[in-house]
């Protein structure tokens, strides 16, 4: 692999810069011969391992860890109409029992949904049932308790400027009971406030107010109001519309903001990607000045934040869907931050930081689209 640069930023100045060698990174392939655009790990089977399920385009397979054993959980079913090709997915536990279960979104027309796990899981069927049909343009789901009562909730997007919530972010509560025919309830909290095909979301307590809002990214100029980063912040008594705050404009091909405390400082940063465009930046709060970090990896499509390398900051990863190379950047605790690749010859449309091998620090997992597989690489730079 070749060697990558180490970039300091503050300020928007480059401070130094230093050759790195590339971190020694395993690879392991968990799938192969199909363009996957999201992949999510979690112990499905009950065995202590993290397992990983994958839109296969068409078919929602289950791969059993070690062995990557596949086990298709949803297929081209004629009981099963419009469920295809799944853009974006989130593990959560929505029927309360304790074991994980999965849910996906396909873009549009929709729906976004959801597959109970079931007692035995690689045998029995994964019931389906409908998160909501009425959105279009789902390509970004985030879990996170936005109301405050200790249960978790879903947020995505309805992005296409047309149907019933065009141009809107969503926040959905489960139902009391999810495995019956009662409705998630949807919260439209940007109605039609979101244009140019809104993509990811990331839910955070942007003031500090005690509230959680929600960060996201439009990428599409031509559709009309695209290439932003904008925050919308919750009322205190969780009423709709949430209030819009833009970031920054101008940014071509914006698509993932996330936030979190970056520089040590208490305020709530946002880390971002231009994912169909060029770079990987960060926005410091509570002003929300915007730092530049690598102006050059190309399509950094996905997104995931953590401590990386185990020193107590939190680091970020991406993976260039068009520059084949997946780059962590290492958090010196003040928000400057040091690039290192870990491949480069890997596509990116997904992304998740996940344990993989149980060893007590983070993996990457990638879904990779352009380059057609499934893989996931071995931490081996955090310390004990």
């Amino acid at each position: 692999m070749r060697n990558s640069v180490f970039l300091h930023f503050a300020l928007g100045v480059a401070l130094t810069s230093q050759a790195v060698a590339d971190d020694d990174w395993k690879r392991h392939v968990v799938a192969t011969g199909y363009a996957c655009q999201t992949a999510v790990a979690a112990d499905f089977t009950g065995d202590g391992m993290p397992d990983v399920i994958a839109d296969a385009q068409g078919e929602t397979h289950l791969y059993v860890a070690p062995s990557w054993e596949k086990v298709v959980i949803d297929g081209k079913w004629p009981f099963r109409p419009g469920v295809r090709d799944t853009i974006h997915s989130e593990v959560m536990d929505v029927d309360g029992d304790g074991d994980p279960d999965y849910i996906g979104a396909v873009y549009s027309p929709g729906p976004v949904f959801w597959l109970e796990r079931p007692a035995n899981p690689l045998v029995d069927r994964w019931l389906l049932r409908i998160v909501d049909g009425d959105v279009n343009g789902t390509h970004g789901l985030v879990k996170g308790d936005i109301d405050g009562d200790g249960q978790q909730d879903l947020a995505g997007n309805s992005a296409q400027p047309k149907d019933a919530y065009p141009n809107s972010l969503v926040w959905w509560r489960v139902p009391t009971n999810p495995r019956s025919a009662e409705e998630w309830v949807r919260h439209v909290f940007a109605d039609q406030d979101a244009p140019g095909l809104s993509h990811y979301l990331g839910i955070g307590d942007l003031d500090g107010d005690g509230v959680p809002d929600v960060v996201s990214a439009g990428k599409d100029a031509v559709t009309g109001g695209g290439n932003w980063f904008a925050w919308w912040k919750q009322p205190k008594d969780h009423s709709t519309p949430w209030l819009k705050r833009t970031l920054a404009v101008n940014q071509t091909g914006a698509t993932n903001a996330l936030p979190a405390d970056l520089n040590g400082d208490g305020s709530t940063d946002i880390f971002a990607t231009r994912g169909h465009g060029k770079g990987v930046l960060w926005f410091e709060g509570p002003g929300f000045a915007l730092h530049e970090i690598d102006s050059e990896i190309e399509g950094p499509h996905d997104l995931a934040i953590g401590d990386i390398d185990g020193d107590g900051d939190i680091d970020g990863v991406t993976c260039g869907k068009d520059s084949y190379v997946v780059a962590w950047y290492q958090n010196d605790g003040n928000g400057n931050f040091g690039k290192h690749v870990i491949h480069d010859d890997q596509a990116g449309y997904d992304i998740r930081l996940v344990d993989m091998d149980v060893d007590g620090d983070l993996d990457v997992l990638v879904a990779g689209q352009n380059s057609k597989n499934v893989v996931w690489y071995e931490n081996t730079i955090a310390g004990p």
